[in-house]
C-alpha cells in the first residue's frame, strides 16, 4: 500500500479519485503539461479515468503514487509517482507533476525529496532514474539539485501530437548519493 509521507510543509498521501478535479489545475495546463508524454487533459472526469486505471496499483502499492497537498486534508498541488518497479534489480522510476502556481516555492524539491528517501529506504530500491523531455530546464535543476546525474537521451523516444520528442534519462544510485 501506498504509504503516507510527511515532509516540513507537505503532505503525501495515497492518490484517490476525489484528487482529479484539484489535479485538472495541472494536468489541463498547457504550460505544465508542455513536457509531458501527454496532452492536457480536459476535464476531472479524464484525470478520474487515469486515476481509476491505476487504482488496483495504488491500493496494492506495486505503483505508489500519490497527491501532493499543504495538509493531509488539503487540494493537491501535485502529484509524485514511483513506477517501473523491479524488485529482482531493486530499481525504479520517479515521476513528478506540480501546478504552475505552486513553481518556485520549493515543494517539488521538497516533495521528491521525499519519495526518493522513501524509494531507496523503505522499499529497498538501489537505483531510480527519470525520464524528461529535451527542453524541461526545470524538472532537469531539480532533479540535479536531488542528486540526480544526466546518463543520457533516448533520440525520438515519445511520440506527442505527431512530433517525436527527445527524452533525457538521469539516474541515482542509493550507494552514491
Amino acid at each position: 500500500m501506498t504509504e503516507l509521507l510527511q515532509t516540513r510543509r507537505l503532505t503525501l498521501r495515497p492518490l484517490r479519485l476525489e484528487d482529479a478535479p484539484a489535479l485538472l489545475e495541472a494536468r489541463g495546463d498547457p504550460e505544465v503539461m508542455r513536457f509531458w508524454d501527454w496532452p492536457p487533459q480536459r476535464s476531472a472526469a479524464e484525470v478520474a479515468k487515469i486515476i481509476a486505471e491505476h487504482d488496483t496499483a495504488i491500493a496494492e502499492g506495486t505503483v505508489p503514487w500519490w497527491a501532493v497537498a499543504p495538509s493531509p486534508d488539503g487540494s493537491a498541488i501535485g502529484e509524485c509517482d514511483i513506477s517501473e518497479i523491479d524488485s529482482h534489480n531493486r530499481r525504479a522510476e520517479l515521476g513528478f507533476l506540480f501546478r504552475r502556481a505552486s513553481w518556485g516555492k520549493g515543494y517539488a524539491r521538497e516533495a521528491v525529496e521525499a519519495v526518493v528517501d522513501h524509494a531507496l529506504g523503505g522499499l529497498e530500491i538501489e537505483r531510480l532514474s527519470a525520464r524528461i523531455h529535451s527542453g524541461n530546464e526545470r524538472a532537469r535543476r531539480l532533479l540535479e539539485k536531488v542528486g540526480f546525474s544526466y546518463e543520457g537521451m533516448l533520440h525520438g523516444h515519445v511520440l506527442r501530437e505527431g512530433l517525436r520528442v527527445d527524452c533525457l534519462i538521469f539516474g541515482l544510485l542509493r550507494d552514491r548519493r
